[in-house]
């Protein structure tokens, strides 16, 4: 059974910058595509950032566009967020995801969440107020 743990969350200052780190196990994450994603209570979970197994192709949401950086690193079965510039509403739990159905960073991003069919992390709160 495979098992994502992130870290990294906290409570910053708005332009302030965090990195998120997702850490599998259990099966070969590097085989699949991943991704972040971040939901807001009473709204509905949204992909963030995307990223292709190989790592060459990602996808950002407009709104996290220039800010935000996703990595890999296969051999060590890691995920990471490089989030710079932080605004108030990028306050939300952040969850990673590795995906055994959809390979491509745009489609893992943009597709209703419920539809996915993979391993979600516990998820970790990000906090950006003054």
């Amino acid at each position: 059974q495979g098992q994502l743990v992130e870290s990294g969350g906290g409570s910053v200052q708005p332009g302030g910058s965090l990195k998120l780190s997702c850490a599998t196990s259990g099966f070969v994450s590097e085989h699949f595509a991943v991704g972040w994603f971040r939901q807001v209570p009473g709204k509905e979970r949204e992909g963030v950032s995307c990223i292709s197994s190989s790592g060459e192709s990602t996808y950002y949401a407009d709104s996290v566009r220039g800010r935000f950086t996703i990595s890999r690193d296969n051999a060590k079965s890691m995920i990471y967020l490089q989030m710079t510039s932080l605004k108030p509403e990028d306050t939300a739990v952040y969850f990673c995801e590795v995906d055994l159905f959809v390979a491509n960073a745009d489609t893992l991003c943009t597709i209703n969440w419920r539809d996915l069919n993979g391993f979600w992390g516990q998820g970790t709160q990000v906090t950006v107020s003054s």
